[in-house]
This record gives structure tokens, sequence and C-alpha cells, in this order.
């Protein structure tokens, strides 16, 4: 993602439908216990975060690969946006692996977190598409915020504004003396532009779909 594009930091898809809520309130619980496990560790909680959000462009990717071939449908050009988007998370956690350090138990929690949401979205997926987007859409909205509360600490000198690893500066073509707060930035830049492509197909399937079944 461009980190210098000019998406909206602060939106929030209004709830519209049984889809909607049932995705915005397995939001909001998660948040609970990323808040209560992690606190004020952006860095920590990054690490974890973006191992799971990672998994659903994947997953995503590939069941509309397989559905727009059983179907014989164009697939609009969805299929390589959402396997750019797990690439780009992916990159995210690259980033964060060389600020935070995580520690054994953080590593232990990335691998049940990934193998519980991986069959988790996989089974929401095969049965409702859109609110698998619907809740990928609201996950990044709380991302979004996230990275802000970051940025805050990083703003009031609470956490230090450490120079920005390589891998960040040459993926994002920061410049040579960019510092976590750039880094920062580009993330939450890219999060703010997952939200709205989830946003886009869950509203985009709901208009083309019959309500009875998503996929």
């Amino acid at each position: 993602m461009n980190a210098h594009a000019t998406i909206p930091i602060e939106l929030h898809h209004p709830v519209g439908n049984l889809s909607d809520r049932v995705a915005l309130g397995t939001t909001l619980a998660l948040r609970f216990f990323a808040d209560t496990l992690f606190a004020k560790r952006y860095g920590n909680r990054a690490i974890v975060l973006e191992t799971v959000a990672a998994v659903p462009g994947m997953v995503g990717g590939a069941l509309l690969h397989m559905r727009c071939l059983r179907w014989m449908r164009n697939d609009e050009g969805w299929i390589r946006t959402l396997l750019d988007e797990a690439d780009n998370e992916r990159m995210h956690l690259m980033t964060f692996m060389e600020i935070a350090r995580p520690s054994w138990f953080e590593r232990m929690m990335v691998l049940l977190a990934q193998a519980l949401f991986l069959t988790f979205y996989f089974v929401l997926y095969v049965v409702s598409s859109r609110t698998a987007h619907r809740l990928v859409g609201y996950f990044e909205e709380e991302a979004v915020v996230s990275y802000t509360r970051y940025l805050d600490e990083i703003d009031s000198g609470r956490i230090d504004n450490v120079p920005a690893p390589p891998i960040a500066i040459e993926y994002w073509k920061l410049p040579t003396d960019a510092r976590l707060r750039e880094v920062v930035i580009a993330v939450r830049q890219d999060e703010a532009g997952h939200r709205d492509v989830n946003h886009a197909i869950a509203s985009q399937t709901a208009s083309t779909v019959p309500q009875t079944h998503a996929l």
C-alpha cells in the first residue's frame, strides 16, 4: 500500500442488518480481549494481531478463486486485491518483529491465535462471505484506532520514537532517517485501505447475492 495515499482515516460503516451486527459484535469482543491482554503495549499487540490479520486475505482470495472457477465468472480483480492485502499484513508483522521483539509467550500466542482464527474465518467465509468481509472491515476500523493511539503514545514521549527498521524503509520507500512514527502512519494508512476494500466487497456481495446465502 502507498503510505502517501489520501485515504480517510476515521470512518465507520453503519450497522445495517444481522450480518453486520454479528461482524461488529465479534470485532468488539476481540477488541476487549486485546485491550485486556496488551493494554498500551502497542508493538507487541501489533505482532499478535498482524499475524491474525494476514489470514483473511489469503483465505478470501483462495475461496473466491475457487468460486470463480466453479461458477465460471470474472473475479473483478478482487482475488489479486485480497492476496496483496494478505502480503501487506505479513509485511506489517515482519516490521513490528524488528521493533517489539516478542517473548516466547507471545510467539506461542501467535501460533494459537492463527490456528484458531484460520479455522474460524474459513468456516465463516464458506457460510457467509459477506459477513466475513464485513468482519474484516470492522477489524480494520479498530486497527486504525489502535495505530492512532500508538501515534499518540509516540507523540507524548511515552513510547520511544526509535529509528525505522530497514525492512520498513525499503517496503514503504521511507526516508533513510525515518523513525517509528513514520512507520506507524504508513501502517495505519494501509489498514484504512483494507477497511474500505473489505466493506466494499461486503456491500457488493449483499447487493448481488440472495440474503439467505452470501457465498
